[in-house]
């Protein structure tokens, strides 16, 4: 059995919690405590693992940390690890996601708030601007979601690094097939029922909430939106909807099993006005055969009523198991795929994201 790792980001504080061969997790004392930790990483490219984390320090703005001692201890960058260019006139916000290239050793992304994309070539420590993304003849018709106008998923190919997509709220999906030098927008399919009849397919203008794919076949995207579940087979060029048979097409995170890409998860909340689990029931969805038909999956989860949520980024589905975080502070995890789940922890701060890797 092999040892795993848990990176749970919270309003106040990042808690780690560590299996060894398998037993359960043991959650260790908070780190960045009253502090926010909206985006993590456990980037397991090199022989030591690094930890990023992306922090808010309030009045000191944003930032990102690292750690090669599995967060014993952390360092920053002598300068502002992510910032814009003061030609930009912008000022960063949040650090929405933190995304290790597969492609490109010693590559770190991230994913800014007011929406744009930062790339580092030393592991994560420092950030630079692609200025591809950010000047898109699209950029000033851009309008936020309800969490701001956030670049929170980077979706990076697994082994061409001129290939990538990002979701911004409420942009849509983006790609690059040419290493970020140049964008289009990826959205041909996904109805936006919040806009005029007439005008719910526009080219931009979707409010995704969150893109996976698995590695093993790229090409394939599973595709949360505000309303509707979707996937694509070429890369974001066409979407199918695949949330029908589901008890509501909405919610946030949708995540892919690791080692069968036609697995797929997600957690469907009741409407974008009231963003509780369907019924009051917190079940997770998982489809075998690329959204076709989905299952509900509850055993081990808390009884009915439940009236939390979960976020964008608070489900991850690795080697190590399958994990969800809510609102009211509790960390789940599945190990058979999320046909039962067990109890990580409970009564942390809101939970914002949550990643798993094996050791």
């Amino acid at each position: 059995m092999t040892d795993a790792l848990l990176a749970i980001g919270t309003r106040k504080g990042l808690f780690l919690a560590r299996s060894a061969g398998g037993g359960p997790f043991e959650v260790e004392p908070v780190r960045f405590a009253t502090i926010g930790v909206p985006s993590v990483a456990i980037d397991t490219r090199g022989d030591t693992p690094r930890l990023l984390a992306g922090i808010e320090y309030g009045h000191f703005g944003p930032s990102v940390m690292y750690s090669d001692d599995l967060g014993a201890s952390w360092q920053e960058a002598s300068r502002p690890p992510v910032a814009f260019p003061d030609k930009t006139g912008a000022t960063l916000e949040r650090v929405w996601q933190i995304q290790p290239s597969p492609a490109e050793p010693g590559v770190v992304w991230a994913g800014a708030e007011p929406a744009a994309l930062f790339r580092s070539e030393d592991g994560g420590v420092t950030y630079s601007l692609v200025e591809g993304l950010w000047e898109h003849p699209h950029r000033e018709r851009w309008q936020p979601g309800g969490g701001g106008l956030c670049l929170h998923t980077i979706v990076p190919h697994p082994s061409d690094p001129r290939i990538m997509g990002v979701a911004v709220s409420a942009a849509g999906f983006y790609r690059t097939a040419d290493g970020g030098l140049s964008w289009e927008a990826a959205n041909r399919g996904i109805r936006a029922p919040f806009l005029p009849e007439g005008q719910q397919f526009p080219e931009f203008g979707q409010c995704v909430h969150k893109v996976s794919l698995h590695p093993s076949r790229p090409d394939r995207l599973y595709l949360q939106h505000h309303f509707g579940v979707y996937r694509s087979d070429d890369f974001g060029g066409t979407w199918t909807d695949i949330g029908s048979s589901l008890p509501s097409d909405f919610g946030f995170p949708v995540a892919v099993h690791p080692s069968r890409p036609d697995t797929v998860y997600v957690l469907p909340l009741q409407a974008d006005l009231d963003r509780t689990p369907v019924g009051h029931h917190l079940r997770v969805y998982r489809s075998d055969d690329g959204g076709g038909t989905w299952r509900p999956f509850d055993r081990g989860l808390p009884e009915p009523p439940v009236y939390v949520g979960v976020l964008r980024d608070a489900m991850t589905a690795s080697e190590a198991g399958v994990f969800f975080g809510t609102r009211d502070g509790e960390v789940h995890v599945s190990r058979d795929d999320g046909e039962s789940w067990t109890l990580v922890a409970r009564h942390l701060p809101d939970v914002l994201t949550v990643r798993a890797a094996v050791l």
